[in-house]
């Protein structure tokens, strides 16, 4: 077998346990409203419950960057699918107050590190392209996962649908792992290393650079899809949809979008600029959320999902690039790391938005998020200045 198929077997191999953190993480989304109704849970747990697994992302994104960094990106990934795994088969037996959130947790644990060791081996293994690659695969678990958790709660008896909907991401994620496993030995483990070593440091390239360029479009990441997923979705006033599917459409409508930019922006190279058209249509979509306060008609929530996901969408997309772009070699990986968890950071925002709903009523917070973007479409655009005038100097100089 030729060196080239045997690393294209293990980029795809990777880009699969992408999408397999992405369905681990995001189906829960539309296991709320069952949560809460049939485990007489409260909004605020099932809340927590949703951004808790922020809480370990933040550690396994740091460490599994820095790992990388040291010892290789192989290990660490197949050890978060695992515990992605693990932690939504702890959710399959235990879901009352307690275990939802000791399980989301662990799949906090487990999608942190195949997050951001995966994002920077899908660039080790094809330089030109393979970041932004592993933001669509991670994106199309983000949308699907919800879509088949939600299909499942609709279509099978309440006894059964819990524990389905939970056992179908576990076997999902346990089949990429296997698939991994199997592919893994066709190549060399460190092949994705000397491919970093291969590149080329020039002095511009600095992380101080790289993370003040990526951390305004990683604001805007996590907190807009969560806006739509989470907040909208709880209350549109959908109609002839049924209650259920609602948080699935939302993921639909949001990551759908979302992925269908990127591909839209990659396929004909819109730049840095879609940086900053990213916080704008952020800065819209809060403004719509706003418009629609406590109860969103159906002829505003999909939109609403729909411009979200778009920011989201070239939110991570420019961030990574900015990564890839700007961030050393040496410090990529602790890159990549940084810059996830200040994405993941927005899975915090529905915990944060209802508490304030009774303080600041349920426009307001959405008025001083659309205002943010705003500004931070602002900063954007100056950093690309700066950032380009940088850069022509550096290639000007002999």
């Amino acid at each position: 077998m030729s060196t080239r198929v045997s690393h294209q077997r293990v980029f795809v191999s990777v880009l699969l346990l992408l999408l397999g953190a992405g369905w681990a993480a995001n189906h829960f989304a539309s296991l709320l409203g069952p949560l809460r109704d049939w485990q007489e849970l409260s909004g605020v747990t099932v809340n927590a419950a949703f951004g808790i697994y922020a809480l370990g992302l933040l550690p396994s994104l740091l460490g599994g960057g820095a790992l990388v960094d040291r010892v290789g990106a192989r290990g660490v990934v197949l050890t978060g699918a695992t515990l992605a795994a693990v932690g939504n088969t702890s959710l399959l037996f235990w879901h009352d107050e307690i275990g939802v959130l000791v399980g989301r947790f662990i799949v906090g644990l487990g999608v942190g590190l195949t997050t951001s060791a995966g994002t920077v081996w899908a660039g080790q293994i094809r330089p030109n392209g393979g970041a932004v690659l592993a933001g669509i695969f991670l994106t199309s678990g983000f949308a699907v996962g919800p879509v088949f958790s939600g299909a499942i709660i609709y279509l099978i008896p309440e006894r059964f649908s819990l524990p389905a909907a939970f056992a179908l991401t576990v076997t999902f994620s346990l089949l990429t792992i296997a698939l991994a496993l199997l592919v893994g030995n066709a190549t060399s483990p460190a092949a994705p290393r000397q491919a970093a070593r291969a590149r080329v440091d020039v002095p511009y390239r600095t992380l101080g650079r790289a993370l003040a360029a990526a951390l305004p479009m990683a604001v805007w990441v996590f907190s807009t899809v969560t806006t739509a997923v989470v907040i909208l979705s709880a209350r549109a006033q959908a109609g002839a949809v049924p209650a259920l599917l609602v948080p699935g459409l939302a993921a639909l409508l949001s990551f759908g979008s979302g992925l269908l930019i990127q591909v839209i922006s990659r396929r004909l190279a819109w730049g840095p600029g879609a940086g900053v058209a990213g916080a704008l249509l952020a800065g819209a979509g809060m403004g719509l959320a706003a418009l629609g306060g406590a109860s969103l008609p159906l002829p505003l929530f999909v939109p609403a999902c729909m411009v979200l996901g778009c920011a989201y969408g070239l939110s991570l997309q420019q961030g990574l690039l900015d990564v890839s772009y700007l961030a050393p070699a040496r410090s990529h990986g602790i890159a990549v790391g940084i810059f996830y968890v200040a994405a993941y950071l927005g899975f915090g925002l529905p915990v944060i938005m209802e508490l304030l709903l009774p303080l600041a009523g349920a426009r307001s917070p959405f008025l001083v998020l659309s205002l943010l973007a705003l500004v931070s479409a602002l900063i954007r655009s100056a950093q690309i200045v700066r950032t380009d005038l940088l850069v022509r100097t550096n290639i000007r100089k002999p």
